[in-house]
């Protein structure tokens, strides 16, 4: 990374803005629920305030802030990571939902006590090449696939401060994703995608019930999520390619 960048600090902010948004108004009962399960199961490891001790930081994790009503972080509270020495928890996804809860109370508390200023200085954010930036978008990210400069795109740099801009290039947002089941019998349920794992798929459908299947007792699961592509490269972006992506739609 060059000398003043200042991506990484930043990207940090940007991930905990989408924990920001989830958490306008966060449920006082379900944060304090998820506190008590958090400090009985994870505090040890990860801190009671979730700040790290033995294990990560997770007010600052980029899982943890990407994750909406515990779809990022239930897979790995259940799975573990043994890896690294982490056990798997049996969690029921009304316990997920309050842990979720928690860490997202204590992001959204770590970044209002940051101050940043949403008129941070352009300046700052600007040192990347606009046209290094345009030929990846048009090019290796394929991100023109999806958003075009004269439409979706047109006058963006106008819509959002330059710090708002690359928080919601970091961390995507939009529609939730959409699923249908198919039953053995044939039948489709549709809904909004409440949780998937190789285990368990559930849905919220059109009249607001949550339903939920064992994978091997259904027929298919199809997935839509009009983000798909866009989560996918997140991961893969160099430090280079989002100072260069950002100058392309400070373009715009």
């Amino acid at each position: 990374m060059k000398a003043g960048s200042v991506f990484f600090p930043l990207m940090g902010l940007a991930l905990s803005l989408l924990c920001l948004r989830a958490a306008e108004s966060p449920d006082p009962a379900a944060v304090e629920r998820g506190r008590k399960q958090f400090v009985s199961s994870c505090g040890f490891c990860h801190g009671d305030d979730a700040t790290g001790n033995r294990a990560p930081d997770l007010v600052r994790s980029a899982l943890v802030n990407h994750d909406v009503g515990g779809d990022e972080i239930g897979p790995v509270i259940r799975a573990g990571r043994p890896d690294k020495g982490m056990p798997g928890f049996p969690f029921t996804d009304a316990q997920i939902a309050d842990v979720a809860a928690f860490l997202h109370a204590r992001t959204r508390e770590a970044l209002m006590s940051a101050r940043v200023p949403r008129d941070y200085p352009l300046a700052k954010l600007l040192t990347g090449n606009a046209e290094a930036g345009k030929a990846f978008f048009n090019g290796a990210g394929g991100c023109a696939q999806c958003h075009a400069p004269a439409g979706d795109l047109k006058g963006i740099s106008h819509k959002y401060t330059p710090l708002m801009l690359q928080h919601n290039m970091l961390s995507p947002h939009g529609p939730a994703p959409t699923v249908t089941v198919t039953l053995p019998s044939g039948d489709e349920v549709k809904g909004t995608l409440a949780h998937l794992d190789e285990f368990e798929v559930a849905l919220r459908d059109a009249d607001g019930w949550y339903r939920s299947w064992s994978r091997d007792r259904v027929k298919d699961v199809e997935v839509n999520d009009p983000l798909a592509a866009q989560r996918e490269l997140m991961p893969k972006l160099t430090d280079a390619d989002v100072h260069n992506i950002f100058a392309y739609l400070e373009t715009l």
